[in-house]
C-alpha cells in the first residue's frame, strides 16, 4: 500500500486521501501525481497557504465540500467564480476569495506534523511562497 507525502519548504508530512468521502477529487488528483507547486498565504481566508492554478481543470465538480477546512485538510477548489486552487488550512480558515464565499473538495488530510503546520503557514506569511511537492510512496 502506498503512502502520501507533501514536501513543503524544509518540513515533510504524511496524509491521507480521503477517498470515501472525495473518490472523484482524489482519483482526479492521483493522474496528476507527483504534483509540484509552490504555496502562498492565502489573501482572505484566514490561516492556510495555498496554490493558486489559474485555469487548471481537474474535471471534478463539488464532492465532499466545505468553507472551513480544519488545520491539516487539504481542499480543492475546482474553479469557476474564481481560479481553481489547492488550500492547506493550518489554523482558523473561512474559504473565500474576492468573489466572495467559497467551497473546496476536502480530500486529503495530514496525518503527521501537524504540530509543524503553522510553522510553515507564518513562514510562508513573512517569507513567501515555498515549494511543495505531493507524491505517493
Amino acid at each position: 500500500m502506498s503512502k502520501l507525502v507533501i514536501r513543503a519548504g524544509d518540513f515533510t508530512f504524511d496524509a491521507r486521501f480521503e477517498e470515501q468521502a472525495a473518490p472523484k477529487t482524489v482519483a482526479a488528483f492521483r493522474k496528476a501525481l507527483p504534483f509540484e507547486s509552490h504555496i502562498i498565504h492565502v489573501r482572505w481566508s484566514g490561516e492556510a497557504v495555498w496554490m493558486p492554478l489559474g485555469d487548471l481543470d481537474f474535471g471534478v465538480g463539488y464532492e465532499n465540500h466545505t468553507s472551513y477546512p480544519a488545520p491539516g485538510q487539504i481542499i480543492l477548489y475546482p474553479g469557476g467564480i474564481s481560479e481553481t486552487e489547492i488550500l492547506m488550512a493550518y489554523g482558523g480558515v473561512s474559504f473565500a476569495s474576492k468573489m466572495g464565499q467559497l467551497a473546496g473538495n476536502h480530500f486529503i488530510t495530514v496525518t503527521s506534523g501537524l504540530e509543524n503546520l503553522a510553522t510553515l503557514g507564518k513562514a510562508v506569511l513573512w517569507k513567501g511562497a515555498l515549494p511543495i511537492r505531493f507524491e505517493e510512496v
